[in-house]
Order: structure tokens, then sequence, then C-alpha cells
């Protein structure tokens, strides 16, 4: 069951430089994948301030959205953290943009699929993203709550979605970040590791779930520590920052319902989770979809862990000096 908060959208940031959006010029939507309840950092961390404003990481996403261009935003949370969530984020952006609300359940799976017993977490980002699957009407793209990714990752994206059509192949996008400038000093993190062509298209992406910080460069471990391979840390990574066509939402449907049909054969079926990337990744390498991986050089920032709040509000108030954002972001 989705619940919708739809608020008309009366203000349209200036996009600097571009003069004020084309309100005739179809507009994308953003998804925001927010039903983590952060077990690492400790608390419900999409809701958690991180200025003096009371303004979430998810804010910051948001207001470069609509400075971007986007029309609306549809937010994917756990059921049981709707008023939480609502009167912390939705609450707050009222007036400035539509916003839908859907939510992710372990229980929204194929007809006929049983849930392994003892299973408790839903089945990752490919499922959280089908949870909107009959609020998107449009190209759009997604990103995760609780990750900043800049300006101009949000008007690269932005771009791409209003330009670019399926043809031959799904034409799909991602921003690229770089490994080392998406690491954390406090922990491990989760990202797809890029292969990326010459031409600046994605060729193929590896998720890797346990990548430690090593100086500038970086190892990873996929059993649990009692091995490690290195990385030079210059690898292109996605952050979950997607842009697809309408058209993605069928393929995704399908991906999911053949991991579903398949869970009693995984390795863990309490923990599987069927990855967004890696259903975009089958369809690259099956030829029927190509996806540009936009380039940022902007540093991340998010709050994995809950020693990682501090770099993330001394990051904020610096763009706020530097009048990247206003002081008081939701005037």
């Amino acid at each position: 069951m989705q619940q919708k908060y739809i608020y008309q959208q009366h203000l349209i940031i200036s996009n600097e430089g571009k003069g004020e959006y084309n309100m005739e010029q179809k507009k994308p939507t953003l998804v925001i994948m927010a039903a983590g309840m952060g077990s690492r950092y400790g608390g419900l961390k999409q809701i958690d301030p991180v200025d003096s404003e009371g303004n979430k990481i998810v804010d910051f996403s948001i207001y470069d959205a609509l400075r971007a261009g986007f029309g609306k935003v549809i937010f994917i949370i756990k059921e049981e953290n709707r008023e939480a969530f609502k009167e912390a984020i939705v609450d707050r952006i009222n007036g400035k943009i539509d916003v839908e609300l859907a939510f992710q359940k372990l229980d929204d799976i194929p007809e006929g699929v049983k849930i392994p017993e003892g299973r408790e977490k839903p089945w990752g980002t490919a499922q959280a993203v089908l949870a909107a699957r009959d609020l998107i009407d449009g190209p759009f793209a997604v990103i995760n709550a609780d990750d900043f990714y800049g300006r101009e990752a949000f008007e690269k994206m932005h771009d791409f979605l209003v330009e670019t059509e399926d043809d031959e192949l799904y034409r799909y996008s991602m921003v690229g970040f770089v490994l080392r400038n998406t690491l954390t000093e406090n922990g491990y993190v989760s990202r797809g590791i890029c292969n990326v062509t010459e031409d600046g298209f994605l060729a193929g992406v590896t998720e890797r779930t346990h990548i430690e910080k090593v100086g500038d460069a970086a190892k990873y471990t996929e059993d649990d520590g009692a091995t490690y391979v290195d990385l030079t840390g210059d690898e292109s990574v996605s952050m979950n920052f997607w842009g697809f066509g309408k058209s993605f939402i069928p393929e995704l449907s399908k991906a999911f319902e053949e991991f579903m049909r398949n869970i009693d054969k995984a390795t863990n079926p309490l923990k599987a989770e069927c990855y967004l990337p890696a259903v975009v990744d089958s369809l690259i390498k099956d030829g029927k979809a190509s996806a540009k991986v936009l380039k940022s050089n902007d540093k991340w920032f998010g709050v994995t862990y809950k020693e990682d709040k501090a770099n993330v509000m001394a990051s904020i108030a610096k763009l706020k000096e530097e009048g990247v954002y206003p002081e008081k972001l939701w005037q």
C-alpha cells in the first residue's frame, strides 16, 4: 500500500546560468531510498539533522534536485516510520515540490514465493525502487537518502533525463564517483565498482559489500575479512545515483521475480538482496541497455556511522560559507 502526500509545487528555484525552468518541459522524478534503519549507524539516520537549521542530508539533495529542474519526489520508506518521516522531512518541504510516499515491505514479493523462515529485512535496492512502481510515470532518478551527491551530479542527471530517450537500447545513466572520494575513516562501506568504456559507458558493475579505506587507496573482502583484495582508489564507483526511463520498471520487476524464485538457492536466504546495480549490469551484458557514466569529482559524504556526522556537519558548513547553499535552506 502506497500513501500519497501531494503538495502543489509553487516554488521553482532558479537554475543559475540557465534561466527559469520551462514549466512546459517534462520534469523527471527523484526516487529517494530511505527505508534503511541504519543498523551500523545506530538509528534512523535519514532524519538526523546535519546543520543548526535542522536540515538533513536529504534536504540538500532535494534542494539540488529542485534547482536542477526535477518536478516530483518519491520517498521509499518503512511504513512504521511514516509519521516520524513525514514530520521530520515531508512537512518541511511542503509547497516546494510534489511529494509521494511508497513503502518497502518484506511481503511485497511475487505470488507463489515463500519468505524463508527467519527472514526479517526487505530484499534490497531493486525491491525498494519497485515499491514506487505505481507512482512512476516518466523518466526518473534514484538516490540514497543518506548520501550527499553535490549540485553538479543533479544537474548532469537532470539534463540527461530530459534530453535522452530509448531507441534500440534502453538508455540509462549513472553518476560515477572516484572511489577514494566516497570512503569513510570510521568503518567499511558498500560500493558498486564500475568498469567504464573509453567512450564513457558502463561496461559492468560489481557490488562490493565491504570496502575499507587504506590511506589514499582501499581494499575489499567478501569472506568476512579472511582475505582482502587491494584497490587503487581511482576506481569509478556507483553511489546508487541512477537515471532511468519508465521502461526500466518492467525489466526491474522481471529481475526481482527471478531473484525471488531462486531465493532458496542463495548462499544465505536470510540476508540475500537483489541489488539495483546488478539488474542494470545484467541488462547491459544482455545487450538490452546502455548506461552513460556521468562523471563527478565531488567528494561524497554521508552518515554510514555515527562518527561520520561531525565531518558531514563541517562539510555542510563549509559549503554554506562558500555560497553553494543559503544559510536557511527552505526560506
